[in-house]
């Protein structure tokens, strides 16, 4: 029989977040949603205002917050590079502040607390697949490094927390993950490929199309995360999640345009400063520690991607 938990979810009205509100109210949780709408949109959360253990409040986490509640999914920060390089300092703060002030609701309430980290922490890798282990190369002043280094800090300060205060932490490095409620204007490459491709605009590849992507459904990520968050005190992390599947921009864009039926042509621009060259999870940790794999493949979640977008443009017309 499943406990009831309440569970603090911030950044819970965005893409992942929203997501992860959907399937803790299936099993019967009490869910407080946490946003500031920067990124985040109340239409991905809309079907649930009502629900009698739903509760949406529009707050900050740079700045403090009193609640009472027994998980915490700190998932708040933008996370594409349009919206992190929008304001540098602000994405720093959310990551460095927001973590500061979420681990110390979570020492003050006994929380267990999960902190949404990023593949960007191994930087443009030396090592192919990344590897837990691996440090990262990453530069640290770079129009990237606000986020790349806030989440980095961010790590820095969980596991601290845990030696110091003996906090319960969980650490997910989360890998390029796509499915419906991305933002269809957030510069990521399933999005930006899917917009394109809908409106017949010629799709939009930087450098040569040959940088490799791993792509994990979002349903996949949800389970991933919750595996992490109920898996014994002893799982810290950091674990990676996402699909070990690796395919190459222009392989993705081909997919897309097939899917689609689409007559767009695909147009070549330079590569973006620190753009990694290969980003590929190796999730055996997730393995071994959640029993967890993605399950939905490239095709069949594009597939669904694809619809919803397709359904948002009809609606914006």
């Amino acid at each position: 029989m499943h406990l009831t938990n309440r569970i603090l979810i911030t950044g819970g009205a965005g893409f992942i977040g929203s997501h992860l509100c959907d399937r803790l109210l299936e099993r019967g949780d009490e869910v407080l949603c946490v946003d500031n709408f920067f990124t985040g949109a109340r239409s991905n959360v809309e079907h649930l205002i009502g629900h009698t253990r739903f509760e949406l409040m529009r707050h900050d986490v740079t700045f403090p917050l009193f609640v009472e509640t027994d998980q915490i999914y700190n998932m708040a920060c933008p996370a594409s590079p349009v919206h992190y390089q929008f304001d540098p300092v602000q994405t720093t703060k959310t990551s460095v502040h927001g973590a500061i002030n979420m681990l110390g609701l979570a020492k003050r309430t006994k929380a267990r607390i999960l902190q949404a980290s990023t593949s960007e922490v191994y930087g443009d890798p030396n090592i192919h697949p990344q590897t837990e282990d691996y440090w990262g190369h990453v530069n640290p002043i770079g129009p990237r490094s606000c986020y790349d280094e806030g989440k980095r800090c961010a790590e820095t300060l969980f596991f601290d927390y845990h030696r110091q205060h003996q906090l319960d932490i969980k650490v997910a490095r989360i890998f390029n993950t796509y499915g419906p409620r991305m933002h269809p204007n957030d510069g990521r490459v399933v999005s930006n490929f899917i917009v394109q491709a809908l409106k017949g605009e010629d799709i939009t590849l930087y450098g040569d199309g040959e940088q490799t992507r791993s792509f994990c459904y979002v349903d996949d990520l949800v389970d991933g995360l919750i595996a992490l968050m109920d898996s014994p005190e002893g799982v810290t992390g950091p674990i990676n999640l996402g699909n070990p599947g690796e395919f190459t921009i222009k392989e993705l864009a081909e997919q897309v345009i097939d899917l689609t039926g689409s007559t767009s042509n695909m147009v070549h621009k330079p590569l973006p400063q620190d753009d990694p060259r290969q980003r590929q999870p190796d999730i055996s940790r997730a393995a071994d520690q959640l029993n967890w794999a993605p399950k939905v493949a490239l095709r069949d979640g594009l597939t669904r991607t694809i619809a919803y977008f397709d359904g948002l443009l009809t609606r914006m017309g």
